[in-house]
Protein backbone atom coordinates (compact mmCIF):
# COMPACT_ATOMS: atom_id res chain seq x y z
CA UNK A 1 0.00 0.00 0.00
CA UNK A 2 1.52 3.04 -1.16
CA UNK A 3 1.73 6.52 1.07
CA UNK A 4 -1.26 7.96 -1.08
CA UNK A 5 -3.51 5.20 -0.35
CA UNK A 6 -2.99 5.23 3.02
CA UNK A 7 -3.79 9.14 3.72
CA UNK A 8 -6.92 8.36 1.50
CA UNK A 9 -8.17 5.43 3.84
CA UNK A 10 -7.69 7.41 6.84
CA UNK A 11 -9.94 9.92 7.45
CA UNK A 12 -12.45 6.56 6.24
CA UNK A 13 -11.76 4.45 8.87
CA UNK A 14 -12.10 7.18 11.24
CA UNK A 15 -15.63 8.13 9.71
CA UNK A 16 -16.28 4.37 10.42
CA UNK A 17 -15.08 4.14 13.83
CA UNK A 18 -17.41 7.33 14.60
CA UNK A 19 -20.26 5.58 13.21
CA UNK A 20 -19.46 2.16 14.89
CA UNK A 21 -19.47 4.64 18.68
CA UNK A 22 -22.19 5.84 17.81
CA UNK A 23 -23.98 2.28 16.82
CA UNK A 24 -23.16 1.26 20.64
CA UNK A 25 -24.20 4.18 22.21
CA UNK A 26 -27.24 3.67 20.91
CA UNK A 27 -27.32 0.21 21.60
CA UNK A 28 -26.65 0.43 25.04
CA UNK A 29 -28.75 3.84 25.82
CA UNK A 30 -31.88 1.22 24.44
CA UNK A 31 -30.72 -1.75 26.46
CA UNK A 32 -30.66 0.74 28.96
CA UNK A 33 -34.25 1.71 28.36
CA UNK A 34 -35.52 -1.39 27.76
CA UNK A 35 -34.52 -2.36 31.47
CA UNK A 36 -35.72 0.28 33.40
CA UNK A 37 -39.21 -0.12 31.06
CA UNK A 38 -38.66 -3.87 32.37
CA UNK A 39 -38.30 -2.91 35.98
CA UNK A 40 -40.97 -0.63 35.94
CA UNK A 41 -43.33 -2.74 34.99
CA UNK A 42 -42.47 -5.65 37.34
CA UNK A 43 -42.64 -2.63 40.34
CA UNK A 44 -46.17 -1.75 38.83
CA UNK A 45 -47.18 -4.93 38.52
CA UNK A 46 -46.59 -5.43 42.05
CA UNK A 47 -48.20 -2.45 42.78
CA UNK A 48 -51.11 -3.43 40.95
CA UNK A 49 -51.70 -6.48 42.37
CA UNK A 50 -51.36 -5.37 45.94
CA UNK A 51 -53.73 -2.50 45.41
CA UNK A 52 -56.23 -4.85 44.12
CA UNK A 53 -55.54 -7.32 47.11
CA UNK A 54 -56.23 -4.41 49.28
CA UNK A 55 -58.88 -3.71 47.68
CA UNK A 56 -60.76 -7.06 47.34
CA UNK A 57 -60.33 -7.23 51.66
CA UNK A 58 -60.46 -3.52 52.28
CA UNK A 59 -63.71 -3.05 54.94
CA UNK A 60 -65.65 -0.94 52.91
CA UNK A 61 -66.46 -3.91 50.52
CA UNK A 62 -67.82 -5.49 54.25
CA UNK A 63 -71.41 -4.71 55.95
CA UNK A 64 -70.21 -4.27 59.66
CA UNK A 65 -70.99 -7.38 62.18
CA UNK A 66 -73.82 -5.44 63.64
CA UNK A 67 -75.52 -4.37 60.77
CA UNK A 68 -78.94 -6.20 61.29
CA UNK A 69 -79.20 -4.79 64.71
CA UNK A 70 -80.18 -1.58 63.44
CA UNK A 71 -82.51 -0.12 60.42
CA UNK A 72 -82.56 3.51 59.32
CA UNK A 73 -78.85 4.09 60.19
CA UNK A 74 -75.84 4.33 58.52
CA UNK A 75 -75.88 0.68 57.14
CA UNK A 76 -79.41 0.05 56.71
CA UNK A 77 -82.25 2.16 55.05
CA UNK A 78 -85.28 1.02 54.98
CA UNK A 79 -87.86 3.59 52.94
CA UNK A 80 -91.40 4.15 51.50
CA UNK A 81 -93.00 1.82 54.36
CA UNK A 82 -95.83 3.57 55.03
CA UNK A 83 -97.75 1.05 57.01
CA UNK A 84 -95.25 -2.36 57.56
CA UNK A 85 -93.09 -0.35 60.86
CA UNK A 86 -89.29 -0.67 60.23
CA UNK A 87 -89.66 -2.77 63.60
CA UNK A 88 -90.84 -5.50 61.34
CA UNK A 89 -88.44 -5.92 58.78
CA UNK A 90 -85.62 -5.01 61.79
CA UNK A 91 -86.91 -8.69 63.41
CA UNK A 92 -86.84 -9.98 59.85
CA UNK A 93 -83.14 -9.00 59.40
CA UNK A 94 -82.08 -10.01 62.77
CA UNK A 95 -82.75 -13.94 61.76
CA UNK A 96 -80.08 -13.77 58.99
CA UNK A 97 -76.26 -13.59 59.51
CA UNK A 98 -74.63 -10.67 58.11
CA UNK A 99 -72.57 -12.23 55.40
CA UNK A 100 -68.84 -12.34 55.58
CA UNK A 101 -68.37 -11.68 51.79
CA UNK A 102 -67.76 -8.21 50.14
CA UNK A 103 -70.82 -6.60 49.26
CA UNK A 104 -71.13 -6.91 45.88
CA UNK A 105 -71.16 -10.97 46.25
CA UNK A 106 -74.00 -10.59 48.80
CA UNK A 107 -77.18 -12.48 47.43
CA UNK A 108 -80.35 -10.47 48.41
CA UNK A 109 -82.87 -12.60 47.03
CA UNK A 110 -83.66 -14.65 50.61
CA UNK A 111 -83.87 -11.27 52.27
CA UNK A 112 -86.71 -9.91 50.02
CA UNK A 113 -88.38 -13.46 49.83
CA UNK A 114 -88.72 -12.80 53.59
CA UNK A 115 -89.93 -9.48 53.49
CA UNK A 116 -92.30 -10.07 50.98
CA UNK A 117 -94.21 -12.13 53.88
CA UNK A 118 -95.00 -9.20 55.56
CA UNK A 119 -99.08 -8.90 54.52
CA UNK A 120 -98.99 -5.22 53.38
CA UNK A 121 -95.94 -5.78 51.38
CA UNK A 122 -96.57 -6.29 47.57
CA UNK A 123 -92.70 -5.96 46.41
CA UNK A 124 -89.18 -5.23 47.89
CA UNK A 125 -86.01 -3.89 46.17
CA UNK A 126 -82.62 -3.89 47.89
CA UNK A 127 -79.79 -1.75 46.44
CA UNK A 128 -76.22 -2.45 48.04
CA UNK A 129 -73.61 0.14 48.17
CA UNK A 130 -70.17 0.68 49.04
CA UNK A 131 -67.31 2.78 50.88
CA UNK A 132 -68.92 2.13 53.44
CA UNK A 133 -70.81 -0.96 52.61
CA UNK A 134 -74.60 -0.58 53.18
CA UNK A 135 -78.22 -1.57 52.32
CA UNK A 136 -81.02 0.67 51.16
CA UNK A 137 -84.26 -1.49 51.31
CA UNK A 138 -87.33 0.24 49.28
CA UNK A 139 -91.01 -1.06 50.31
CA UNK A 140 -93.58 -1.25 47.51
CA UNK A 141 -96.58 -1.43 49.71
CA UNK A 142 -100.26 -2.32 48.27
CA UNK A 143 -102.57 -0.08 48.70
CA UNK A 144 -105.47 -0.19 51.34
CA UNK A 145 -109.75 0.76 49.74
CA UNK A 146 -111.38 -0.45 52.73
CA UNK A 147 -111.29 -0.62 56.09
CA UNK A 148 -113.37 -2.69 58.15
CA UNK A 149 -114.97 -1.29 62.04
CA UNK A 150 -118.00 -3.29 63.59
CA UNK A 151 -119.60 0.15 65.01
CA UNK A 152 -118.89 4.17 64.39
CA UNK A 153 -117.07 4.10 67.98
CA UNK A 154 -114.92 1.49 67.59
CA UNK A 155 -111.43 1.84 65.44
CA UNK A 156 -110.58 -0.19 62.43
CA UNK A 157 -110.23 -3.67 62.82
CA UNK A 158 -108.72 -4.48 59.57
CA UNK A 159 -108.61 -3.56 56.11
CA UNK A 160 -108.41 -4.75 52.35
CA UNK A 161 -106.15 -4.18 49.59
CA UNK A 162 -106.74 -3.03 45.85
CA UNK A 163 -105.46 -6.44 45.42
CA UNK A 164 -108.15 -7.90 47.65
CA UNK A 165 -105.60 -9.02 50.34
CA UNK A 166 -107.30 -8.98 54.19
CA UNK A 167 -104.84 -7.31 56.53
CA UNK A 168 -105.29 -7.70 60.58
CA UNK A 169 -105.38 -4.82 63.02
CA UNK A 170 -101.41 -5.54 63.77
CA UNK A 171 -100.62 -3.13 60.61
CA UNK A 172 -103.62 -0.20 62.01
CA UNK A 173 -104.14 2.29 62.50
CA UNK A 174 -103.10 3.95 58.84
CA UNK A 175 -101.52 6.57 58.25
CA UNK A 176 -103.74 9.46 57.32
CA UNK A 177 -102.11 10.03 54.13
CA UNK A 178 -104.48 6.91 52.77
CA UNK A 179 -107.96 7.56 51.92
CA UNK A 180 -110.27 4.19 52.36
CA UNK A 181 -113.76 3.81 52.67
CA UNK A 182 -115.15 2.94 56.12
CA UNK A 183 -117.13 -0.14 56.17
CA UNK A 184 -119.24 -1.43 59.05
CA UNK A 185 -119.43 -4.99 60.13
CA UNK A 186 -119.52 -7.60 62.69
CA UNK A 187 -117.47 -10.21 61.29
CA UNK A 188 -119.77 -12.71 62.05
CA UNK A 189 -122.75 -14.75 60.19
CA UNK A 190 -124.15 -13.29 57.30
CA UNK A 191 -121.88 -10.25 57.32
CA UNK A 192 -118.60 -12.01 58.05
CA UNK A 193 -115.61 -9.89 56.25
CA UNK A 194 -113.55 -12.43 56.31
CA UNK A 195 -115.25 -14.61 53.17
CA UNK A 196 -115.24 -11.37 51.09
CA UNK A 197 -114.00 -12.54 47.93
CA UNK A 198 -112.49 -9.96 45.12
CA UNK A 199 -115.84 -9.69 43.67
CA UNK A 200 -117.26 -8.33 46.85
CA UNK A 201 -114.74 -5.85 47.21
CA UNK A 202 -115.16 -4.50 44.00
CA UNK A 203 -119.13 -4.34 44.75
CA UNK A 204 -118.29 -2.35 47.39
CA UNK A 205 -116.34 0.03 45.53
CA UNK A 206 -118.52 0.41 42.91
CA UNK A 207 -121.52 1.34 45.28
CA UNK A 208 -119.14 3.93 47.22
CA UNK A 209 -118.25 5.18 43.54
CA UNK A 210 -122.06 5.35 42.24
CA UNK A 211 -123.35 7.05 45.43
CA UNK A 212 -119.88 9.70 45.07
CA UNK A 213 -120.80 10.36 41.59
CA UNK A 214 -125.00 10.59 41.91
CA UNK A 215 -124.20 12.83 45.41
CA UNK A 216 -121.41 14.64 44.86
CA UNK A 217 -120.49 14.09 48.46
CA UNK A 218 -117.81 11.69 49.73
CA UNK A 219 -119.18 8.53 51.26
CA UNK A 220 -118.72 8.35 54.73
CA UNK A 221 -118.98 4.52 55.64
CA UNK A 222 -121.13 1.79 54.53
CA UNK A 223 -122.93 -0.13 57.07
CA UNK A 224 -122.98 -3.54 55.35
CA UNK A 225 -123.78 -5.22 59.27
CA UNK A 226 -126.97 -6.71 57.70
CA UNK A 227 -126.39 -7.71 54.55
CA UNK A 228 -129.58 -7.78 53.78
CA UNK A 229 -130.58 -4.01 54.39
CA UNK A 230 -127.44 -2.35 53.74
CA UNK A 231 -127.25 1.93 54.36
CA UNK A 232 -124.75 4.53 53.07
CA UNK A 233 -123.72 7.67 54.65
CA UNK A 234 -123.17 10.82 52.91
CA UNK A 235 -122.70 13.96 54.50
CA UNK A 236 -126.20 15.31 53.76
CA UNK A 237 -127.90 12.00 54.82
CA UNK A 238 -128.31 8.29 55.04
CA UNK A 239 -129.24 6.05 52.33
CA UNK A 240 -130.88 3.22 53.19
CA UNK A 241 -130.29 0.87 49.36
CA UNK A 242 -131.56 -2.84 51.10
CA UNK A 243 -130.72 -5.65 49.25
CA UNK A 244 -127.78 -5.40 46.93
CA UNK A 245 -129.61 -6.96 43.79
CA UNK A 246 -129.56 -6.40 39.94
CA UNK A 247 -131.31 -2.99 40.33
CA UNK A 248 -128.95 -1.85 43.15
CA UNK A 249 -127.41 0.91 40.41
CA UNK A 250 -130.96 2.22 38.80
CA UNK A 251 -132.01 2.57 42.30
CA UNK A 252 -128.86 4.81 43.06
CA UNK A 253 -129.23 6.66 40.31
CA UNK A 254 -132.51 8.21 40.89
CA UNK A 255 -130.70 9.99 44.07
CA UNK A 256 -129.89 13.28 42.24
CA UNK A 257 -133.88 13.84 42.03
CA UNK A 258 -134.22 13.12 45.54
CA UNK A 259 -131.37 14.62 47.61
CA UNK A 260 -132.81 18.33 46.78
CA UNK A 261 -135.62 17.69 48.79
CA UNK A 262 -133.94 16.53 51.54
CA UNK A 263 -132.20 19.73 51.78
CA UNK A 264 -135.42 21.73 51.54
CA UNK A 265 -137.28 19.22 54.40
CA UNK A 266 -137.68 21.93 57.66
CA UNK A 267 -137.85 18.02 59.42
CA UNK A 268 -134.95 16.03 59.73
CA UNK A 269 -134.35 13.17 57.03
CA UNK A 270 -133.52 10.34 59.04
CA UNK A 271 -132.75 8.54 56.04
CA UNK A 272 -133.53 8.45 51.92
CA UNK A 273 -135.18 4.70 51.14
CA UNK A 274 -134.09 3.67 47.93
CA UNK A 275 -134.49 0.08 48.59
CA UNK A 276 -137.87 -0.06 46.93
CA UNK A 277 -137.68 -0.81 43.16
CA UNK A 278 -139.54 2.26 41.73
CA UNK A 279 -140.21 4.26 44.83
CA UNK A 280 -138.13 5.87 46.96
CA UNK A 281 -138.92 8.07 50.25
CA UNK A 282 -137.96 9.96 53.08
CA UNK A 283 -137.76 8.48 56.28
CA UNK A 284 -138.04 11.01 58.79
CA UNK A 285 -136.75 10.86 62.47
Amino acid sequence: MTDDEKTESGPQDAHLVKTKQRERHVRKSRKKRETIRTVSRFFLTIALAAGLYYLAICPGWYLDKNAFSYVNSNIIEVSNNKIVPSYKILAILKKNDVPDLPIYLMKTHELKTQIRQLGPVENVYIRRYAFPARLQIIIKERLPVLTISPDLKSPPIAFFTDDDKLIGREYLPLSQDFHTILVLSYGNKGDDYTKWDKAKISEIRNIAKHIEEYSNEPVEYIDMRDPNDVFVKIATTSIRLGKLDNTLYERIARLPSVLPQVKLMNAKVKYVDLSWEKVNYLKLE
